[in-house]
């Protein structure tokens, strides 16, 4: 398993701002990545990166699942698109006996880039406000 004190020197080695909010659990808020809200958990046997996209529109759903799943297909690097209860969420798992900054640095890299450079394809799907 990886050590509370490595992960977090990565986390301070990439310079991002981040918080611890539980055992295992931060929190990086560094909104000149383009990283908000992500959630970092070490989950023995992996650590979890886990972001919250957007709500499920309450309509075009079935178009929404198409464009996540070319998204997968075609533009993630790390992690996927998926489903949690009534959010649509960027994962990422990472085997934490192994793990390394530069393959951290690419999970959080590859998020950072799919939350700014999705947007603009996502954000017809967003409830109205």
């Amino acid at each position: 398993m990886i050590s509370k004190e490595k992960l977090e020197g990565y986390m301070v080695n990439l310079s991002l701002n981040y918080e611890e909010i539980s055992e295992n659990t931060w929190l990086i808020n560094d909104l000149n990545k383009g990283l908000e809200n992500v959630v970092v958990l070490v989950n023995d046997p992996v650590v979890v990166i886990r972001v919250k996209v957007m709500e499920l529109p309450d309509s075009n759903r079935e178009a929404l699942y198409g464009e996540l799943l070319k998204l997968n297909a075609q533009d993630m690097v790390h992690g996927a698109y998926g489903l949690e209860e009534n959010n649509v969420i960027i994962i990422d798992s990472l085997l934490a006996e192994t793990l390394d900054l530069e393959e951290f640095q690419a999970s959080i890299d590859a998020i950072g880039f799919a939350l700014s450079q999705h947007y603009p394809v996502l954000a017809k799907y967003r409830k109205k406000q």
